[in-house]
């Protein structure tokens, strides 16, 4: 088993604040665009779960029920499509948000782009591609880093 990982946001603080600060544009452009605060967490949460970062998937579900997600769509967000639970406009944004993290499938980008920019306006497809890019980066600082998940305390 390898040494404890460097955790390179610590490492190289410089780089990972002007991520943060990325992100915190990105936050301001898809609420400027439209984009409540549940859509950009169903995004978060979605590319986490293709990507598979935990630490990034425990910190956007506490964030998505603070939003007013329920738990019930969190729970089938892996299986959105074979649901009836969102949006057409949640689904472009989620098939969107898929086809910016594994842009290798080019048909299934260009299926996703075309479907977005039926529902999406451009500003809100930016936004929407914004999001994912940056939670891609954030999971991988998070996963390279390996970041811990612990038990938080119980409130009294």
């Amino acid at each position: 088993m390898s040494e404890q990982r460097v955790y390179v946001d610590k490492q190289s603080p410089a780089a990972y604040q002007a991520l943060v600060r990325t992100a915190e544009a990105v936050r301001a452009t898809a609420a400027e665009a439209g984009l409540d605060r549940v859509l950009m967490e169903l995004v978060n949460l979605r590319v986490s779960q293709l990507n598979g970062c935990a630490y990034c998937l425990d910190v956007h579900t506490r964030a998505a029920l603070r939003a007013g997600e329920t738990g019930r769509r969190l729970g089938v967000l892996a299986a959105w499509r074979d649901t009836e639970l969102f949006t057409p406009r949640e689904r472009a944004a989620l098939a969107l948000a898929e086809a910016t993290t594994h842009p290798a499938d080019a048909d299934a980008q260009e299926r996703a782009y075309d479907e977005a920019r039926a529902v999406l306006g451009e500003d809100e497809l930016s936004a929407v591609i914004w999001v994912a890019i940056t939670i891609n980066a954030f999971n991988r600082v998070s996963i390279l880093s390996k970041h811990p998940v612990r038990e938080t305390p119980a409130r009294p």
